[in-house]
Formats: C-alpha cells, structure tokens, sequence
C-alpha cells in the first residue's frame, strides 16, 4: 500500500495523533480485556493497524453505544470510526466497503408465539432497541405496526425488555444468544430482519482520508487480516464480508 500523502495526514490525524472512536455497546467489535480494561477486538486492532501504516499513535476514544459515536460526530470527538452503514449517517460519515457482516434478529420468551421476524410486526407489539443502533435505525424505516422502545445502549435493551416485560429485544445475533444461553426461559429466533454492514467511516469532508481507508481495509480483508483479529478476540462465528469488486 502506498504512504500516506500529507493530505491523507490531514484528514485523518490532523493533530499528529489518530483519534479511534471504539464502541463498546457491540462486543463482536470490541470488547474491554477483563485484566487491564483496556479496548481490545477487531475495531481495536483495525485502528491500531491504521495508525501504523499513518505512522502517528492511536488514542481511543470510547462510547457504549453506536448512537453515541455518531452524534459525537459534530463535536469532532473523533478521526475514524466503526459503525454500520445506515442511509441517515451516510450524509455526515463516507463509509468504507464493510469489514464484516453480522445479524440483527430478536430475543423472546420462550414461552413466546413469535416464531418468524414477520410475526413481531403487529399492532400492540413492543420491542426494545438500543437509541441508535443499526438495528434500531433500520427497524425504525421498515416497521410498519410495532412499537419499538429505546433503550440507551444496546445491552440496556435487553434489561429493558426484561424490566417491561416487552414482547422481544431486538440485537446483535451473538450478544443476544449468550443472553439466552443464561436464561433458559428467552430464545432468540431463526433467521434475521436485517445484515448489517459494518465498515470504517470518516467525516464526509474527508475525501482523501475516506479514500485511504477504503484501500487499506481492503487489503485487510484479503490478507487476512481481519479473520485472524476476529479469532484473537473470540469472535470467530463473524462472517468477513467479501472483497470490493472493481
């Protein structure tokens, strides 16, 4: 990959340092080590792998909920992030090509007659987001009849759910089967209402930067790159999304 131009430098580190907003409220991104407490996961090693080929150090500025990251956006808190591709951040953020694919779908009592994503789509249901998150976003443009109840951060959507005895939680796929892996009484359905795409993103007034880091995540993905940063942490049932067709 080439060095990065003065203009990449401006974009993406304008301070000499490269400013990493790490969401917390996705743990199949990232993850707090349990013995230090410091950020570790695929967007962790992502960033740090940029600030290497940059050349400058990486701070990281951390949220627990991708709402959060985004709104954060106008007080410049950060140079680089990870979030999902979603139509009303793309106005503000130029996303790279996703780095990994992951599933929105629903966790319900056991004793619950949803079977089907299609079934939660009523009049009267209650489902419980996290304010907004990709799947909140993205249920909030398609859902015609449900109500949806925001939790602050996706992890307070499931307590939510529980606390208001609400008819599902909607997440992340992996996140929500170990909550149900603890509770025998939840299940989390089959299938999924939506992919979600995850990629890097910088401001949209960065167009050289963007364009760097679309190159350098691509050629994360095809060396490997990413797959073995997602088994470091644990995360080894994530799909790599494909490489950038030209």
């Amino acid at each position: 990959m080439l060095a990065p131009t003065a203009k990449v430098l401006e974009d993406l580190a304008p301070t000499g340092v490269l400013r990493a907003a790490i969401n917390f409220g996705n743990p199949v991104l990232a993850q707090r080590n349990a013995e230090t407490g410091q950020p570790q996961g695929v967007s962790v090693s992502l960033a740090v792998e940029l600030g290497k080929h940059l050349g400058v150090p990486v701070e990281f500025i951390t949220y627990d909920a991708a709402g959060k990251v985004f709104e954060a956006l106008a007080q410049n808190q950060w140079n680089i992030a990870f979030l999902a591709i979603e139509p009303v951040r793309e106005a503000q953020v130029a996303f790279s090509e996703p780095y990994v694919i992951i599933e929105g779908t629903y966790l319900v009592k056991d004793s619950s007659p949803f079977r089907k994503m299609e079934d939660l789509d009523q009049p009267g249901v209650r489902i419980a987001v996290g304010k907004g998150a990709a799947y909140d976003l993205y249920l909030s443009r398609t859902q015609q009849h449900a109500t949806l109840v925001r939790a602050p951060t996706s992890a307070g959507a499931v307590d939510l759910f529980l606390d208001e005895n609400l008819d599902a939680a909607a997440g992340v796929r992996q996140p929500l089967l170990k909550v149900a892996e603890a509770n025998k009484e939840l299940r989390v359905l089959d299938g999924y209402f939506t992919s979600i795409r995850q990629a890097m993103g910088v401001p949209v007034r960065c167009v050289t930067g963007a364009a760097y880091v679309r190159a350098f995540l691509e050629e994360q993905k095809a060396n490997g790159f990413v797959n073995k940063a997602l088994a470091a942490s644990g995360q080894s049932d994530v799909t790599v999304a494909p490489l950038q067709v030209n």
